[in-house]
């Protein structure tokens, strides 16, 4: 792999992690910037402080903006938007 291609890569992975951002704090209607979220701050606990209605508004909505399918299984997934971003990014290259 070329460092174009890693760099290509980086800012794909980027892209996908700032549209999480917007995603969880235009459909949990929070009251924060979403650039105030980091990668890997936790989602629930001490990070945004999320709930189990949080994470079924969040699955209803990956699925609708990404067009990607998470299930009960992948819980892990939404530990950070870290881990969110590399859920999400092989299922897209898979769909395209």
């Amino acid at each position: 792999m070329t460092i174009d291609e890693l760099r290509a890569k980086a800012a794909e992975r980027q892209q996908t992690c700032d549209q999480i951002k917007k995603m969880i704090v235009s459909r949990l209607d929070l009251e924060i910037e979403p650039g105030w979220i980091t990668d890997d701050q936790p989602l629930f606990g001490r990070g945004l402080e999320l709930d189990s209605l949080d994470v079924l508004e969040l699955y209803v909505a990956i699925e609708a903006e990404f067009g990607v399918a998470l299930y009960d299984s992948e819980m892990a997934v939404f530990g950070s938007v870290s881990r969110l971003a590399d859920e999400i990014n092989p299922a897209l290259r898979a769909r395209g």
